[in-house]
């Protein structure tokens, strides 16, 4: 099994930032996806920024040049700068890993970030 835990969301003002880190354990070996997401109320989930195991990423064009994801030299870990932050960024960001041999995909418990003066 794999296990997600997503930490660092809170309230900040518009214009702040935060650092949202996602620590997987378990059998996470030949994982080749991970991913940010976020659910505001009333909308549906939507893809935020994705990294692969070869280090490819990816954004939606909503944070492009505001937020960055990278990954921890293990690995195992991957964060979420989130920079330049606006209300409409306020929702709950969930962490996802893709993996093969077995394929599996896994969601964290999800972290609540939310942007208001």
């Amino acid at each position: 099994q794999v296990q997600l835990a997503e930490s660092g969301g809170g309230l900040v003002q518009p214009g702040g930032s935060l650092r949202l880190s996602c620590a997987a354990s378990g059998s996470i070996f030949n994982w080749y996806y991970m991913g940010w997401y976020r659910q505001a109320p009333g909308k549906q989930r939507e893809l935020v920024a994705s990294v692969t195991s070869s280090g490819t990423t990816n954004y939606a064009d909503s944070v492009k040049g505001r937020f960055t994801v990278s990954r921890a030299s293990v690995q195992s870990t991957v964060y979420l700068q989130m920079n330049s932050l606006k209300p409409e960024d306020t929702a709950v960001y969930y962490c996802n890993l893709k993996k093969h041999f077995p394929f599996g995909d896994y969601w964290g418990q999800g972290t609540q970030v939310t942007v208001s003066s």
